[in-house]
């Protein structure tokens, strides 16, 4: 072979991977297009960081109380004005 047809096979095998890859990414976990869920309190939607949607208030006091639901499960987080925090998690 030559180096020109070895570059050919290189170059093709590589855009192939990437196409492959990117479709996998795309559609992994039957997730909405473009979107990323991740541990913390953000989601990555279109490679940008997005706050995660949660119901979250805060008191005059500074002390805050948070839900954030994932599927059947509920995580309520409650934050004390002296800066404790307490995580419950409930599932139905």
């Amino acid at each position: 072979m030559t180096r020109r047809a070895i570059m050919f096979v290189v170059g093709g095998v590589a855009v192939a991977a990437l196409a492959a890859g990117a479709a996998y990414a795309q559609n992994a976990g039957g997730q909405q297009a473009g979107t990323q869920n991740t541990p913390f309190n953000y989601e990555i939607k279109d490679g940008q960081r997005v706050p995660k949607p949660g119901n979250r208030i805060t008191n005059p006091d500074g002390s805050w109380r948070e839900e954030t639901r994932q599927g059947a499960c509920v995580t309520i987080k409650e934050g004390g004005a002296d800066g404790s925090v307490k995580t419950t998690r409930k599932c139905d």
